[in-house]
């Protein structure tokens, strides 16, 4: 069993490889464009895309491997007051677009994170940010979803389990925190 795991998990990346290399340096691009300008980044996603949301920020509010400045990142997951209030009040719907609302500005990122690519919180997001004028990037699975016609870029991980696609997209954060590294 873990032999054939650790193939199937090789296959992807292969794939990974093969076909969004292009994009994941493009990601890089908009993230240390961003961050060089001054901007912020704000990060989405549910369950396990909620946690790879909230490691990429650490990395990048902390550091990554090198040693360098503070880097302005929130996981728009992390404050229980703001998740229950804005569900309670609004719906789980539009938990996220609500604080898109409240802390996004012109020329920040959002980073959107979902394994399907139509989570209606994180569509809802996309839109509220793309009506303040912010990027909008996706790290998605399967085909995309509706995230597709919501990103500036929406990086596709061609795959249908949920597990491996986080697996893969908590890679491109690394690769994304790899390339602001560089920047110091």
């Amino acid at each position: 069993m873990v032999l054939e795991e650790l193939n199937y998990h090789k296959q992807i990346i292969e794939k990974v490889i093969a076909a969004l290399v292009p994009q994941i340096e493009q990601g890089c691009k908009i993230l240390t464009d961003t961050l060089i300008s001054g901007s912020k980044v704000l990060l989405a996603g549910n369950g396990g895309s909620a946690a790879d949301a909230q490691h990429i920020a650490a990395e990048l509010t902390g550091r990554f491997v090198k040693e360098r400045k503070a880097l302005p990142a929130i996981a728009l997951t992390v404050d229980t007051s703001a998740l229950t209030a804005i569900s309670n009040d609004y719906g789980y719907d539009r938990v996220f677009e609500r604080q898109i609302e409240a802390l996004a500005r012109p020329d920040d990122l959002f980073i959107a994170i979902s394994t399907s690519g139509n989570s209606t919180n994180i569509l809802n997001a996309l839109r509220s940010a793309r009506a303040v004028g912010c990027k909008t990037l996706g790290l998605s699975g399967r085909d995309g979803g509706a995230m597709n016609d919501l990103c500036d870029l929406n990086i596709v991980i061609p795959d249908t389990n949920t597990a491996s696609i986080q697996e893969m997209h908590i890679l491109i954060g690394h690769i994304f925190c790899k390339s602001v590294d560089q920047l110091y």
